[in-house]
């Protein structure tokens, strides 16, 4: 190709690149309009609220919701527990908790001591690996892995069973024991310490669990219960709105009685147990839901503990254990006519959807965030002009000169500057927790799996009436034609357009 050549096309295909940008410009106040609200209920699944006349809920983080403060606790609690009762350094004492450091959803590599985001294709979202506090090269994860695909039998199992190898970490709760890993692994490569990760993990596991089994949490939330749980107004409204309609309602929650009752009174008022027809307490999900060993227990309002048969399961008691059959037997609740919400997706909804055919509400508080960022104007822009450039890319590959090469490299670089921009905007070290750049994450993947709805919080109820259906959107299968109104006018969808990280 002579020199005049070389210089019309690359000449040709930034003019290409312009035309397309300023398209992009002009499309922006159209997508502008289409913000989220962060109130909003979204489906994975058609479901009519007409339909149910069962509500059930976990406790923790479903109707109550805690303050920064208690993670702090727990962190603080937990790392002094390795200290004093597992001999590890008084060193670790100089780590505070990091409420920004991980997001849910990631993944463990217990015996690699990894920390890392992974996608619903088993592919480990490279950028995301950290050891410690510090990110892990590329070039040292493709070694580690034989390329980024992580092996399923490695992984956890369907429904989040933690293997010898992988655990993936899926309730609110364990951000504290992330980052309290990521801390000690540090501490140790720091003052370079020879350890074993499996005796890490485990002391780190046992640790954490201790500061609930022991009731240590449970003690410090109720004696300043203004500081660790949030002032529930909204809550209580949406289960004075469902008694008010006439709707049956039950909780199911793993903590101890004393614990629900002081947040419930807090939340709710001292006649919470009114609203509720059925309240069983240190039900130990998700064996609640496939052990039918154990059965029912009441306990009395000062903790006692009777021996007597449970014939009936009777509005006003408390229940303590039992199982999901017996439940459904002395209650005959069954089916979708129950919808149960809960925060964690494998042991409050997976067996309750897959096996029982209960309809399911997974709260993600998370949500509220991630929509505000994706409504804001850098993000909008961002995502805009990234989709575009990944379709222009897509079209102008087949163009194998060099003078095009060279152009089109320019652009793959362009792309990847501003995908690593946009997972910053969510996270610094893992970004969003439903994408890995433009796939779904492992997390998102089993939501949309589990959770017939989700929301960010069970407030976003107030917004719908109890006739209300939620349909969710078609959006367009890759060989399907994008034709729906509710596709651009560039036959790319607002909302997967707009979430790439």
């Amino acid at each position: 190709m002579s020199t005049s050549s070389r210089e019309d096309k690359t000449s040709w295909l930034w003019s290409v690149y312009n035309e397309t940008k300023q398209q992009t410009q002009d499309l922006i106040p159209v997508i502008s309009n289409n913000f989220v609200n962060p109130d909003t209920i979204f489906a994975n699944n058609q479901m009519s609220l007409q339909d149910i006349e069962i509500y059930g809920f976990d406790y923790d983080y479903t109707l109550a919701f805690y303050s920064s403060h208690l993670h702090t606790l727990i962190f603080n609690i937990a790392r002094d527990i390795l200290i004093d009762e597992h001999r590890y350094p008084e060193g670790l004492k100089e780590y505070d908790y990091m409420p920004n450091f991980v997001i849910r959803g990631l993944h463990y590599d217990v015996q690699k001591a990894l920390l890392m985001k992974i996608d619903a294709f088993h592919y480990i979202q490279l950028g995301t690996v950290y050891r410690g506090l510090n990110p892990v090269p590329e070039k040292e994860v493709i070694a580690m892995y034989e390329g980024s695909h992580v092996p399923l039998e490695i992984m956890s199992d369907f429904y989040g069973k933690v293997c010898h190898t992988m655990k993936q970490f899926m309730d609110i709760f364990s951000l504290p024991e992330m980052t309290l890993l990521s801390c000690v692994n540090d501490y140790f490569m720091k003052h370079n310490i020879d350890y074993e990760p499996v005796h890490l993990y485990k002391d780190v596991k046992e640790a954490i669990g201790d500061v609930h089994v022991r009731g240590i949490m449970y003690r410090a939330v109720e004696a300043d219960i203004e500081k660790y749980i949030c002032y529930g107004e909204q809550t209580h409204a949406v289960l004075r709105k469902l008694s008010k309609n006439g709707k049956k309602m039950f909780l199911i929650t793993n903590s101890p009685f004393d614990f629900v009752d002081r947040g419930m009174n807090y939340i709710v008022g001292k006649d919470w147990r009114d609203l509720f027809d059925v309240v069983i307490v240190q039900a130990d999900k998700p064996g609640f839901f496939n052990d039918r060993r154990k059965p029912f227990r009441r306990v009395t309002d000062k903790g006692v503990l009777l021996w007597d048969r449970i014939h009936h399961l009777e509005k006003g008691q408390i229940y303590k254990q039992g199982n999901l059959y017996e439940f459904l037997r002395l209650t005959g609740w069954r089916g979708s006519k129950v919808l149960y919400f809960g925060d964690h997706i494998y042991s409050d909804l997976a067996d309750l959807t897959l096996k029982h055919g209960w309809r399911t509400g997974a709260i993600i508080p998370e949500l509220r965030k991630e929509i505000k960022i994706m409504n804001t104007e850098e993000y909008v822009h961002t995502m805009t002009w990234l989709q575009a450039l990944t379709a222009l890319l897509e079209q102008m590959q087949v163009h194998q000169d060099p003078a095009s090469q060279t152009v089109i490299q320019q652009w793959i670089n362009e792309r990847e500057e501003m995908r690593l921009r946009t997972k910053d905007i969510f996270n610094a070290q893992f970004g969003s927790l439903f994408r890995t750049y433009h796939n779904p994450t492992y997390f998102s993947r089993r939501l949309s799996r589990f959770a017939d709805i989700y929301m960010a919080s069970l407030s976003c109820l107030l917004n719908y009436d109890l006739q209300h259906t939620f349909y969710p959107r078609r959006t367009p299968l890759q060989h399907e034609s994008p034709i729906w109104p509710e596709q651009t006018s560039t036959g790319t969808h607002v909302g997967e357009s707009l979430h790439i990280t």
